[in-house]
């Protein structure tokens, strides 16, 4: 084709572009965000298709924007709070000034204090596990403790908190700063995994209990079972480590990852300042329905769902049609407004931070020692990015370690303390949190040289939320070794 022929051409299809662009009509909706723009139904025989899901975001967007207020600061009540009134070093060089832990406890210290059992929550879980006087709603473990459970209320004195970084009472981002007076939005300094477990022995401290019977979590949990083994190992007698890892590995990164983006493209984010205005509502619901793809499994839902539709009877449509995206719809619609959208961005972001790799422990270590050495000498913390290091000083993302040999030494030295009898379960059907993740676990332990590691492999179809799910095989696991007699 000629040079003239082809330009003829390229006119020819940009004028008629031109002339359909002219053609649509532009809507607004009433007291919705957005236009919306529609060709006439004229220019095609086939009907519009009608998106319902769509419009009850954007019925939900309006509510939204003259209320209710987001009600996650309302879902837990009846907790108890501890108040670290002095600063508080992050392991990436940020500083709290002060902090709020909130926690829960259930059964009786006894004289020596030496019955209690810590339990570690998942990503979004609150310091209430069980009921109680103070709120009879049933916990998230409420299967799992009690009287004669598997966590036995009437043997042992148990706590639980809502991890820093959280909403449900502890201090996150939605808190106040007390220095600023507003929220701290995503003011807040990033955390780790390390930084949640110092500050729930800082809680312990004050409680006057200087060595755990046993320290117990699954998932975000999981990992700190092992931090609190590894880091504070003489003050832990036992662990119980489900379905986590002992550093986060790519697949589960890149699905938290893909959580964090589908919120932060959410217009109402506004980089995180989104307290006086609305909730990024939109996002929190896409990313959840994404977390909740990683919780289950396949053949779960091939059980529940199939490829089952909801009205088998009327034509497909675009929005929710099989089962289960109805259930991933309402899954992430009743989750979104219930956690604060910041407190997952920082938590999860924890999470794919997590390495138990001695140098990587040991790189936070040096950082916050020099963090809280600069805010001794100047009263100041490091900068907003948490940046503590000397003129020419690089700063490691992650592990040294490039081989698998040496990556899996690294990891040996990190656990060389975590002597104490310790209880790994992993989950076959799990996606999140694979197997291979908690055997190694259970192998750089036995490498470090603790002689009295039990690994379980569950072949339950529930997935990463196994541990929520099977009071039975889950639940006698841990009884198991929490009441064995060594």
């Amino acid at each position: 084709m000629s040079t003239t022929v082809f330009r003829r051409t390229l006119a020819s299809r940009l004028t008629a572009a031109a002339s359909a662009t002219a053609a649509r009509r532009t809507t607004v909706l009433p007291g919705s965000l957005r236009t919306l723009t529609t060709s006439p139904a004229t220019r095609s025989g086939n009907p519009p298709m009608s998106f319902p899901c769509i419009d009850r975001l954007e019925t939900r967007q309006r509510t939204l924007a003259g209320g209710p207020e987001p009600t996650y600061e309302k879902v837990v009540t009846g907790y108890k709070l501890y108040h670290h009134a002095t600063p508080f070093v992050l392991d990436h060089g940020g500083v709290l000034p002060s902090f709020d832990l909130a926690y829960e406890t259930w059964g009786t210290l006894n004289s020596d204090r030496s019955n209690a059992i810590l339990i570690h929550t998942g990503l979004s879980g609150s310091s209430h596990a069980h009921s109680h006087e103070g709120n009879m709603k049933p916990g998230w473990w409420e299967k799992f403790i009690g009287p004669g459970k598997a966590i036995d209320t009437d043997r042992f004195f148990v706590i639980c908190t809502n991890v820093l970084g959280g909403c449900y009472g502890s201090t996150g981002p939605g808190s106040v700063d007390p220095q600023s007076g507003a929220r701290y939005a995503t003011t807040f300094p990033l955390l780790t995994v390390n930084d949640m477990v110092r500050a729930q022995f800082l809680l312990l401290d004050s409680l006057h209990i200087d060595r755990l019977h046993a320290s117990v979590g699954a998932s975000m949990g999981g990992m700190q079972a092992l931090c609190a083994a590894a880091l504070h190992s003489s003050r832990v007698g036992r662990t119980v480590s489900i379905s986590a890892c002992a550093r986060s590995h790519p697949y589960s990164i890149a699905l938290r990852f893909a959580q964090r983006q589908a919120l932060m493209s959410d217009p109402n984010f506004n980089r995180g300042f989104y307290y006086d205005g609305v909730a990024p509502h939109v996002g929190m619901k896409l990313a959840r329905a994404i977390a909740t793809v990683t919780y289950r499994s396949g053949p779960e839902w091939e059980l529940r769902f199939g490829r089952r539709r909801r009205a088998h009877e009327q034509p497909p449509m675009l929005c929710a049609d099989f089962l289960i995206e109805t259930y991933l719809d309402h899954q992430s619609e009743s989750f979104c407004l219930q956690y604060d959208a910041n407190s997952l961005l920082y938590v999860s972001k924890a999470m794919d931070l997590f390495d138990i790799s001695h140098s990587v422990t040991d790189r936070l270590r040096r950082t916050r020692e020099a963090a809280a050495q600069q805010l001794q000498q100047t009263g100041a913390a490091c900068d907003q990015a948490g940046v503590c290091m000397t003129p020419g000083e690089q700063p490691e993302e992650c592990s040294v370690a490039e081989t698998r040999e040496e990556i899996t030494r690294d990891l040996v030295e990190g656990v060389r303390h975590a002597m104490q009898p310790t209880l790994v379960l992993g989950v076959q059907s799990d996606v999140l949190f694979p197997v291979a993740q908690q055997r190694e676990i259970a192998d750089i332990l036995r490498q470090a040289g603790n002689t009295n590691v039990t690994y379980y492999e569950l072949d339950a179809m529930y997935g990463h939320d196994t541990f929520l799910i099977d009071v039975v095989t889950v639940g006698a696991a841990i009884k198991g070794h929490l009441e064995n007699t060594l």
